[in-house]
Order: structure tokens, then C-alpha cells, then sequence
């Protein structure tokens, strides 16, 4: 990971796990940690209350907000 590279909060409720993962490597680790712990059923996921917040700033930089 480069240092201008965000990590990103994702989290298994099922496992009481919640660790950081390199912004490039979100999708990946997720999927894995899926398919390796609950047979491909999506319970993991990057942090719901940042997501909530990317997609208000991504909207108020499109100008969804205005």
C-alpha cells in the first residue's frame, strides 16, 4: 500500500471482526473473507457508516445536494 492509498474500516458482524484494508484491496478482501467463512453469503462488508459518509460527500461534490 502507497502511503496516498486510504484503508478502508470493513467489518463481520457474524465473526466480531472489524479490521482496515488497503482502498485497492476492499473488494477483494471482502469477497474473500466471504467465500472463506460464510459459503459466498455477503456478511462482511466495509463499514456502513462509512459508506453513509462517502456517498453524502460524493453527492455534495456532484452537486446531488444543492
Amino acid at each position: 500500500m502507497t502511503a496516498d492509498q486510504p484503508e478502508i474500516p470493513v467489518v463481520c458482524e457474524e465473526c466480531g471482526t472489524r479490521t482496515s484494508v488497503a482502498f485497492e484491496d476492499v473488494e477483494d478482501a471482502v469477497a474473500r473473507h466471504n467465500e472463506q467463512l460464510h459459503d459466498g453469503e455477503p456478511v462482511a462488508e466495509v463499514d456502513p457508516d462509512v459508506l453513509e459518509e462517502l456517498a453524502d460527500r460524493l453527492a455534495k461534490d456532484i452537486g446531488l445536494l444543492e
